[in-house]
């Protein structure tokens, strides 16, 4: 048994690699994606130590080339999910005992994993099922899983420290208990990081898990369970299951251990969950913790003082990287009337040098949206744009799904604050921009606090400070990450802890000690050392 207290390795956030031509990196990942994109492989569910295989198969295939395939994966069926909490539950007897150093040290391992024998794999995964550059895949599937992994064992150390003062002849301590039962995590296709950390997050605190990740994020996600599994993560703490996300919700929210989960997704659906977890309140053994993070409709607006290449970058960085496909993307532009001609040609001359195409062509800088239901979704609303008076559409509007569901970068401008599509989260590359009247800042910035349901992300250009005060004032409930002459969009993980309120979640901080606060259930034990053995008290003598 150890009697040490030991330090953690103090996290550092990872490097970025640049995928320079030539470099070793850039041959390396794309050597690995030429390899899986010429393969077809047969992807099972885990549950427990088992690979289980259902006969039930979905598919994959690229977006970007829709016609080959990737491989299929199993689907789930009842029992199969009954059989997921019934072996998560047996495995949180050791689990939940074992020390938090030898939990910490596994998923350590795994972020040296993922820097490196695995960085080439999932990134050159997220590039092919998720359709990322190389850069998001990156900035995601590598740098900000590293740093999850090493910051959240940084943060769950702070936790333990974490101590309530004692008095003369008492010892008060808390312990962090893991919840009592399984958390459910459910991850979207967007973010491999994400998908990760919704798991590794709640199991590194000793709880055991449930994981389904999107329908469209198999092929990186079974990798994230090969890396688990390599750094020794024990059988039953995450079980990886795929299928019908209705009946594996609806059987993993009738069980009476269920105790809480960890969200990403859309917001209609969250509200559904949690108006079933609402409705089976009485049947369960404790209060479930509700985590989620949703949608966005996410802003830019730029004081009459702004820098118009600096707010014209913010949109085209903001609104198209990753094909808008990110809950923080820019979806809502204000700019001044003074400043909005010169801004809207510097974006309109940027976006006629952007290339569209297969994420293993480096030259792109935009690659596919996820699957048929995104593509079709988003040419309705073009062809709604194009019919509409009080909208016009000045750059982009094209669309192909003859090989990949690609579609240009989309910028619409509209004389109705009001619009469609300045109030409905797309996820895909369109923005939409109002010109205000640069008399008119302060109504603007209540114009923005109201227009939408979300208060995800946003951003202010100025380069007065009167004006950047006002901004942070007005649209304080606006956005739960607020940036200041930057784009809405990239949070890292340990500087700028990630969430929101209104209709995009429960604004509980990926990438904080927040979040990993609420997968723990503190037991205070007080001690007294001498016991009082007469039950009278002085002020009775």
């Amino acid at each position: 048994m150890s009697n040490s207290i030991p330090q953690v390795p103090f996290p550092s956030n990872e490097p970025i690699l640049s995928y320079a031509p030539d470099s070793s990196e850039k041959n390396e990942v794309l050597k690995m994606y030429n390899s899986m994109f010429n393969k077809t492989i047969e992807i099972p569910m885990r549950i427990g130590s088992i690979n289980v295989k259902t006969g039930d198969l979905g598919s994959m295939s690229p977006p970007h080339d829709h016609n080959q395939l990737l491989g299929n994966y199993h689907k789930a069926n009842k029992k199969n999910i009954e059989d997921a909490i019934s072996i998560a539950l047996e495995a949180r007897t050791a689990w939940s005992k074992m020390p938090w150093q030898s939990r910490a040290a596994i998923f350590l391992k795994a972020a040296d994993l993922v820097a490196g024998p695995y960085r080439a794999k999932i990134n050159a995964a997220t590039m092919l099922c998720q359709s990322k550059t190389i850069y998001q895949a990156e900035i995601d599937a590598a740098c900000e899983l590293i740093d999850f992994l090493r910051f959240n064992v940084q943060f769950m150390h702070e936790i333990y420290e974490n101590q309530p003062e004692s008095s003369p002849g008492v010892w008060n301590r808390l312990t962090y208990r893991p919840l009592e039962g399984f958390i459910y995590a459910v991850s979207p296709f967007n973010f491999t990081a994400i998908a990760g950390n919704l798991s590794a997050s709640a199991a590194m605190m000793g709880n055991v898990v449930i994981w389904k990740p999107s329908d469209h994020q198999v092929y990186s996600a079974n990798i994230l369970m090969e890396i688990f599994i390599e750094a020794g993560l024990p059988d039953g703490i995450i079980n990886m299951v795929f299928g019908d996300p209705e009946m594996i919700t609806d059987t993993v929210l009738k069980s009476k251990e269920f105790a809480g989960i960890h969200y990403t997704g859309s917001t209609s659906v969250f509200r559904n969950i949690w108006s079933k977890i609402g409705k089976n309140i009485n049947g369960y053994n404790s209060y479930p913790r509700i985590v989620g993070e949703t949608g966005g409709k996410d802003f830019i607006v730029a004081h009459p003082s702004a820098k118009l290449k600096e707010v014209a970058t913010g949109i085209i960085r903001g609104a198209f990287e990753f094909q808008g496909q990110k809950c923080s993307a820019a979806s809502r532009v204000y700019l001044p009337k003074s400043k909005a001609k010169s801004i809207i040609k510097a974006v309109k001359e940027e976006l006629k040098t952007i290339k569209i195409g297969s994420p293993a062509d480096f030259e792109n800088f935009i690659t596919a949206v996820i699957h048929k239901g995104a593509f079709d979704r988003l040419v309705d609303t073009i062809e709604k744009i194009k019919k509409d008076e009080d909208v016009e559409i000045i750059a982009g509007g094209n669309y192909d799904d003859s090989k990949g569901y690609f579609i240009e970068p989309t910028v619409v401008v509209t004389s109705n604050p009001n619009y469609d599509t300045m109030n409905r989260e797309l996820f895909g590359p369109l923005v939409t921009i109002y010109i205000y009247p640069d008399y008119d800042w302060e109504n603007t910035l209540r114009l923005i606090d109201k227009t939408s349901d979300y208060a995800l992300t946003g951003a202010v250009y100025s380069q007065d400070r009167y004006a950047l005060e006002e901004a942070l004032i007005a649209l304080e409930n606006s956005a739960g990450n607020f940036y200041v002459n930057d784009k809405p969009t990239g949070a890292v993980v340990g500087q700028q802890p990630f969430g929101g309120a209104r209709g995009s979640g429960t604004n509980d901080k990926a990438g904080s000690v927040l979040n990993l606060l609420r997968w723990v259930s503190p037991r205070l034990i007080k001690e007294t050392f001498v016991p009082d053995s007469d039950y009278r008290y002085p002020f009775m003598k």
